[in-house]
């Protein structure tokens, strides 16, 4: 139906709904995504590298990003997280580490980044693309978590006003559309949007829902006039959260004080990372105690932590009950010493295969146990927050093994592999 228009060549309502969001995000261009942000992510990847070409890129990024590798051809070239090894969580990328490793590989095309990483950590975004630029490569950015960074002065700057070439928002995240719809953002001369419609086109449906495509173009307009208010109110509801829980024994929720570590630029205040080791529970025991006796469900767990979301879906009486929740737990759990110190990343495997070569390779199942020196033939990961421990094409080592091992133990929850017991492990033949 014209009047519709046609999502894989825009020229009528969705071309207009489009231009608008790239003027809200402060983009050039802007491109509805129905198939989910990973669709985003892998349509970015392949726009920038071709078979065989490098893209530098953390370790802690999401599962999307090792479909794109396959899908594309590109070779990943790593780079360290930061980490906290009281909290368990990897952080974001110093500026040297992408400095250093641009230098080391200025054949790559692209470098991929997260604003913000899972748990709300921001790298210093803005200097990172001053320092890619200069070596002539493209900046790409999962922004599913920052989606409303454009939006309040107090939340960290967005890809776009970081100056990246592309980045992908999840709009149905933080914004408020619904769950499947994203966009992608670009600015620049680098990339032609005609040809980045092109490769979005390749993976997109050829049946879109307009329900998605509608609420899109909603959130982008309930953003573009109410965000600063409605964020406002966020902020000053998921930082009073922050203070009543820290307030408590053995509870422990980060705020500005990480600003200035290693991989610590900056925070998103509206998530809450809580630590609930100090009275004894690991993560996932503290989400199941929420959501069987308080009805509550937190977005993700991790061996000492429950990651909390305050959106502009929040009020005052849905934060209380997580407070209250909170009180109820720590009379419950009193605090208690810490016996058992976060369990450590084991080190960035080593590339013997292209994540694509892995992928259609012969595979045989091995003993798990026995598996170190064999190469890994599938993606094992704990999930969420859904980082890869090894990818396919990649060496397996005992690090690994006694780290995965860790994970089973403490009730981890851990995707990608075909035998869901972990008693056997895909190699390459």
């Amino acid at each position: 139906m014209p009047d519709l228009d046609s999502i894989f060549a825009p020229q009528g309502v969705i071309k207009e709904a489009q231009d608008l969001a790239a003027a809200t995000f402060g983009a050039d261009a802007a491109h509805f995504i129905v198939n989910g942000t990973t669709a985003g992510i892998q349509g970015m990847i392949m726009t920038s590298c071709r078979p065989g070409e490098k893209i530098i890129l953390p370790r802690n990024v999401h599962k999307s990003v090792f479909g794109a590798l396959i899908l594309s051809g590109a070779e990943p070239i790593y780079m360290p997280a930061e980490l906290d090894s009281e909290l368990g969580i990897a952080m974001g990328v110093r500026s040297e580490q992408v400095e250093h490793t641009a230098r080391n590989y200025p054949e790559a095309k692209a470098v991929f980044l997260l604003n913000p990483t899972y748990y709300g950590m921001v790298s210093d975004l803005p200097a990172i693309v001053a320092t890619v630029h200069d070596y002539n490569m493209a900046v790409l950015v999962d922004e599913a978590h920052g989606a409303h960074f454009s939006f309040h002065p107090l939340l960290p700057p967005s890809a776009m006003e970081a100056g990246a070439d592309l980045a992908a928002l999840s709009i149905h995240k933080m914004l408020g559309s619904l769950t499947q719809s994203s966009l992608v953002v670009q600015q620049g001369s680098r990339f032609d949007p005609a040809y980045v419609k092109a490769v979005f086109n390749l993976t997109q449906t050829t049946s879109p829902s307009y329900v998605l495509l509608a609420s899109l173009d909603v959130a982008r307009k309930q953003a573009y006039f109410h965000g600063g208010k409605m964020l406002r109110r966020t902020i000053n509801l998921a930082n009073w959260v922050r203070h009543e829980l820290n307030s408590l024994p053995g509870i422990y929720v980060f705020g500005s004080e990480m600003i200035g570590r290693p991989g610590c630029a900056g925070i998103d205040p509206t998530k809450l990372c809580i630590n609930v080791r100090g009275i004894g529970l690991t993560g996932r025991e503290a989400e199941e105690i929420l959501r069987h006796d308080y009805r509550l469900q937190v977005e993700l767990s991790d061996t000492g932590n429950v990651l909390a979301l305050i959106t502009i879906g929040d009020n005052k009486e849905s934060v209380r009950k997580l407070v209250n929740a909170f009180h109820d737990i720590s009379r419950r759990f009193p605090e208690c010493s810490l016996l058992e110190r976060e369990i450590l990343l084991p080190g960035i495997p080593e590339l013997a295969l292209l994540p694509k070569e892995a992928f259609y390779a012969d595979k045989r199942p091995h003993e798990f146990k026995a598996a170190a020196g064999k190469i890994c033939g599938e993606l094992i990961m704990a999930y969420p927050p859904g980082i890869p421990i090894i990818c396919p094409g990649e060496i397996i080592t005992e690090e690994t093994l006694d780290y995965i091992n860790k994970l089973k133990q403490k009730q981890a929850w851990l995707q990608g592999m075909e035998d869901p017991t972990l008693e056997h492990i895909w190699v390459i033949r």
